[in-house]
C-alpha cells in the first residue's frame, strides 16, 4: 500500500481515476508494479487498487514527463530525487529532444528537396520586402571568404523552406546567418549558392523597392520588382557549402552571456584593428577590452548575470565586422569557452546572428583574468 489512509479519506477506483488524472487503468497498474505510483489502497480480497485525491498531482506530472518522451528511470528522479538531480535530468533530457528534432527537422527538408520535379519546370517564388532584403544582404555579405582555394567560401547560401529564408555565409573564421519571414512562399523547398558581389548589387537595388520577388527555376534566379517591369539576375554558383546546420547544433549551451553598448565596443575592437589580437575580459558589469598584454585598456559598462570572470581572445579584423553588421545598440556575445565559437547577436534582432572564432592570446593563458 502506497501512503496511509483512514475512513475518512475519500477513496477513488482506478477508473475514476484515471479519468481524473488522463491514464489508463492500465498504465495505472503498470506504473504500481513498477513502484513509481502507488495506490493507496489495494482491496486484500479482491485485488482492487483505490487512490486518493491528493495523488493527482504526482500522476499528472508522471503522464507529462511521459508525454515528453522521458524514460521511466529518469522519471522518477524528477518525482524523488533531490531539485539540482531532477533539474539535470530536464535539462539533458530538452538538449537530447531538441537534436533529435533538428536532425529529423533537416532529414524531412533535405527529402522534401528531393521530391522536387526535375527538369519538370517547377519554380519557388518568394515575395519579400526589398528594404528588409537589402538589410540581410548587407549583414550577411561581409561574412564571405576570398580564398581562392575554397571559392565556395566567396558564395551566399539561400535556403528556402519551412516559410522562412535563411542567408549564411562563412569565411571560417566566423559564420553570419539571417532569417527572413516572407510575405508569401510559392513553390518547393529550395537552396542555393550565390555569388556574392553580385548579390550586394542586387541588395542595393532592392533597397530602393518597396517590395520584390525572388523566383528560382530551372534556368536560374532572379529578383524582379513588384511590376514586374524590372529584375536582376542573379548568379548561381556551383559547389557544396559547409554543413552549417551541423556548426550550429553543435554549439555547447553558453556559459557567460553580456550585453555591451555595440557602438562603444566597435569603436574599442577598431581603434586595435592594427593588431593581431585582442583581450575581451568580462568582469563584474563590464567588459574591457586591450592589448593581450593588459595595456591600452578601455572599460565598457556591460550587463551580466552573475558568472565568474572570462577573458578571451579574437581577431580585431574579424569582431569588427561582426560587430558593425548588427543592428541597434546593443549587442550580446553568447560564450561558452574560451575556445569554442562565440555567439554574438544583435539584442532587439534575434533574427541575425553571427559566430565569431576566438584566437589563443598567449600559450595557456585563454580563461580567467
Amino acid at each position: 500500500m502506497d501512503g496511509t489512509t483512514d475512513d475518512t479519506t475519500e477513496l477513488l477506483s482506478i477508473s475514476a481515476f484515471a479519468r481524473r488524472v488522463g491514464l489508463a487503468p492500465s498504465a495505472l497498474r503498470f506504473y504500481d508494479d513498477c513502484r513509481v505510483l502507488r495506490p493507496a489502497r489495494v482491496d486484500a480480497a479482491t485485488g482492487y487498487r483505490s487512490y486518493t485525491p491528493d495523488q493527482e498531482t504526482r500522476a499528472r506530472l508522471l503522464r507529462s514527463l511521459r508525454e515528453a518522451g522521458l524514460p521511466l528511470a529518469e522519471v522518477t528522479v524528477v518525482l524523488d530525487g533531490p531539485a539540482p538531480a531532477a533539474r539535470a535530468v530536464l535539462e539533458g533530457h530538452r538538449a537530447t529532444v531538441r537534436d533529435r528534432s533538428r536532425t529529423a527537422d533537416a532529414t524531412i527538408a533535405a527529402v522534401l528537396r528531393s521530391l522536387s520535379p526535375a527538369g519538370g519546370g517547377a519554380s519557388t517564388r518568394v515575395r519579400l520586402g526589398g528594404p528588409e532584403l537589402a538589410g540581410a544582404v548587407r549583414q550577411v555579405v561581409p561574412a564571405v571568404g576570398h580564398d581562392a582555394a575554397h571559392p565556395v567560401l566567396g558564395c551566399v547560401l539561400v535556403e528556402i523552406d519551412d516559410g522562412e529564408v535563411r542567408l549564411v555565409a562563412t569565411d571560417r573564421y566566423r559564420l553570419s546567418m539571417r532569417v527572413l519571414r516572407p510575405a508569401a512562399v510559392d513553390g518547393p523547398a529550395c537552396r542555393l549558392l550565390l555569388e556574392s558581389a553580385a548579390l550586394a548589387g542586387t541588395g542595393a537595388w532592392a533597397a530602393r523597392r518597396s517590395e520584390v520577388t525572388v523566383e528560382v527555376g530551372q534556368d536560374g534566379a532572379r529578383a524582379t520588382d513588384a511590376s514586374g517591369s524590372e529584375f536582376r539576375d542573379l548568379v548561381v554558383c556551383d559547389g557544396r557549402f559547409p554543413s552549417y546546420r551541423e556548426m550550429l547544433s553543435a554549439l555547447a549551451p553558453p556559459a557567460h552571456r553580456v550585453i555591451v553598448d555595440r557602438p562603444a565596443l566597435l569603436d574599442a575592437v577598431s581603434r586595435r584593428g592594427d593588431t593581431p589580437g585582442i583581450a575581451l575580459v568580462l568582469g563584474d558589469d563590464e567588459v574591457v577590452v586591450s592589448l593581450p598584454d593588459g595595456s591600452g585598456a578601455t572599460r565598457l559598462p556591460a550587463v551580466r548575470p552573475d558568472e565568474p570572470p572570462l577573458r578571451i581572445g579574437f581577431d580585431p579584423a574579424v569582431l569588427a565586422p561582426a560587430l558593425e553588421a548588427s543592428i541597434g545598440p546593443d549587442v550580446l556575445l553568447e560564450i561558452s569557452t574560451a575556445t569554442q565559437p562565440v555567439v554574438v547577436r544583435s539584442a532587439d534582432q534575434g533574427s541575425f546572428t553571427t559566430l565569431v572564432m576566438p584566437i589563443s592570446l598567449t600559450p595557456g593563458n585563454g580563461n580567467g583574468n
